[in-house]
């Protein structure tokens, strides 16, 4: 196979190479999402080759999140008995969309980045996911930290699932902001999933969230780390906190 990708590389011009990609790319994603919506229950496992598909076939594998957290979001959307807030988009919210379509639910996603907002709201419409509120909220400066601007009182009064892989990790104050900004709906079951817990900022503002929301905090991921965390009730102060590595 290498071999064969070696003559390949010979034979195609470079200044091709990406466009032929791009092909490839979407070829790939089209008759994996097809897949997908027949049967995302499958996909809700590490290794899935069709969620394998899906994150080459997005094309943006350097920022794309693993399939060990795709899955564990796929699952508990799955599982939600309520609307899905999510900070950032991307393939997640094609997904989570697809599955929010099905069981008749609303998935809200923010995304500062006009840009990555069009890529996304392209692949909405492309399968018609009007189960998707995508709301661009330039990125608000609460003092301490910096936040989203979401359109709260057009929001639903509770969220039962938040999916926080955003904003940036050098944005001030992280992602934090979802907690101190939406707070009032994130009731007692609600589960937050939080990506790059490998990263010491992200594990400080965890251990913040679980001692202000009263929070039950799982530790997983084999390849890399991330956060289940459920909502209890903040007056029960700082919930049991351990660590599962799946």
């Amino acid at each position: 196979m290498n071999r064969l990708r070696g003559v390949v590389k010979s034979v195609i011009p470079t200044r091709l190479r990406p466009f032929l990609r791009a092909v490839h790319c979407d070829f790939v994603f089209r008759r994996a999402i097809k897949k997908f919506r027949k049967d995302p229950h499958g996909c809700a496992h590490p290794g899935n080759p069709v969620l394998l598909d899906l994150i080459y076939g997005w094309g943006n594998e350097s920022w794309s999140a693993l399939d060990e957290y795709l899955a564990e979001c796929i699952h508990n959307a799955l599982g939600a008995s309520g609307p899905i807030l999510e900070c950032g988009s991307g393939l997640s919210t094609i997904l989570i969309g697809t599955i929010a379509k099905r069981r008749g639910q609303r998935h809200w996603a923010l995304e500062h980045m006009p840009e990555w907002a069009r890529k996304t709201q392209r692949y909405l419409s492309r399968y018609n996911l009007d189960s998707v509120v995508l709301c661009i909220s330039p990125l608000k400066d609460y003092g301490s930290f910096c936040w989203y601007d979401p359109p709260v009182e057009s929001m639903p009064d509770s969220f039962s699932l938040v999916i926080c892989d955003g904003p940036p990790g050098k944005t001030r104050g992280g992602r934090y902001g979802v907690v101190p900004v939406m707070k009032e709906r994130l009731k007692p079951g609600c589960v937050i999933l939080l990506d790059d817990t490998g990263r010491e900022e992200e594990r400080k503002l965890a251990s913040r969230w679980e001692t202000e929301l009263g929070a039950f905090l799982q530790v997983r991921g084999s390849e890399k780390a991330y956060i289940k965390m459920t909502v209890m009730d903040a007056s029960l102060g700082n919930a049991t906190h351990i660590q599962v590595t799946l």
